[in-house]
């Protein structure tokens, strides 16, 4: 059954006639503490892996998420869109092509030539020891030279169990940053530090600076949650479940949001993420950008460019990130993110009931095939 159709019912709140002179509440924002917006529907994370028994010793440990790899029938076509959603190119041949953003990594998006197909996302392991590790699970590549790509480094290809590869590299030597974006200084009604200064913008693509996430739709949920919190450092910030409508007590979980443990370090609110679904199949992965102007003018951008919004702009709950959903050329959702939560081991695992209400707290109403 999909996510979509297991999604909670929400019964639209009505005022009672007493209260229909009553002002409408005003809306309210604030930067909370992480307990607080989590709730009492949590667990601490090293309690949940010891109700795993999830060897952390035994774990392939990832340091970070570097890149995406796809591969595309035509080279040129999603060459133009991924310029035109903010990557430049860092290095190409007649049948490869590697995509960089402003950040520190070679590459943030690699593509080949052939029949549409995912290649997986790439994480960095802490050690060449950790590739090796790798090595040894079922399944996995020998290790590869990355010889003809930006940087270099070395890398091996593993399989989860319903197919999709997940890649682990190490030994990548990183490039210089890129200038960095300028933080704009915002007036408000009774702080207004940006005195004789006015904003002022160019329109174009919103410039990527690094790839943050990428998430599946599963058929097995357990065994996909299983494999993937066991054979890496990949732990959950949040899960969403649905209740039996029987018996409201039994709940079932149906998405997660996974993050890499980096022990105390903080990291993002989600590196990795899954949801039920009747097939299995990638559903998009993220990048992300400066701020909210910079997602906006590249989402009017892309829309003068003719490409197909999915959704957004919008803010999401889960991770707080403001959001914009594309279609690349190919067929592929990608997502610019800014804003996002960080979290580390004291951030406690949560639950929420998931529907369309968990998924955003403002922006266009998502499409109902958004999780198919």
């Amino acid at each position: 059954m999909a996510f979509n159709e297991m999604k909670a019912k929400v019964t639209p709140k009505t005022s009672s006639s007493a209260n229909h002179s009553r002002e409408p509440s005003p809306l309210r924002g604030a930067s909370i503490p992480q307990a607080a917006a989590i709730g009492p529907d949590s667990l601490p994370l090293r309690e949940w892996q010891k109700q795993k028994n999830i060897n952390r010793d035994a774990q392939v440990k990832l340091t970070r998420l570097v890149h995406m790899r796809y591969q595309h029938p035509n080279l040129t076509e999603i060459t133009t869109f991924l310029r035109d959603f903010g990557m430049t190119v860092a290095k190409k041949t007649d049948t490869q092509r590697w995509y960089k953003g402003y950040g520190v990594d070679q590459y943030v998006y690699y593509a080949q030539q052939g029949e549409k197909k995912f290649l997986g996302g790439t994480f960095e392991v802490e050690s060449y020891a950790e590739l090796e590790k790798a090595t040894k699970l079922p399944g996995a590549t020998p290790i590869q030279s990355l010889s003809d790509a930006p940087g270099g480094g070395y890398m091996v290809t593993l399989t989860d169990p319903e197919g999709f590869p997940v890649n682990v590299m190490y030994g990548q030597e990183l490039k210089e940053r890129s200038q960095m974006p300028e933080t704009l200084v915002t007036n408000y009604e009774v702080e207004k530090p940006r005195i004789a200064r006015f904003q002022r913008f160019k329109p174009g693509p919103a410039p990527v600076h690094k790839l943050g996430h990428y998430g599946l739709c599963v058929r097995d949920f357990p065994a996909q949650r299983d494999w993937y919190t066991t054979t890496f450092n990949l732990v959950p910030t949040d899960f969403l479940y649905v209740s039996d409508s029987n018996n409201p007590k039994e709940r079932k979980d149906v998405a997660a949001f996974l993050h890499i443990d980096l022990g105390p370090s903080y990291t993002d609110h989600h590196t990795f993420f899954m949801s039920t679904n009747r097939t299995s199949h990638v559903h998009h992965c993220s990048f992300e950008v400066h701020d909210f102007d910079t997602q906006n003018l590249g989402h009017e951008w892309l829309v003068q460019k003719g490409y197909t919004s999915v959704w957004g702009v919008g803010r999401h709950i889960l991770g707080s990130q403001i959001f914009d959903y594309w279609w690349d050329t190919t067929g592929n959702m990608v997502e610019h993110y800014a804003d996002g939560d960080l979290v580390n081991e004291e951030t406690a695992v949560g639950w929420g009931e998931a529907g369309d209400e968990s998924l955003a707290v403002w922006g266009p109403s998502v499409p109902k095939w958004f999780l198919d």
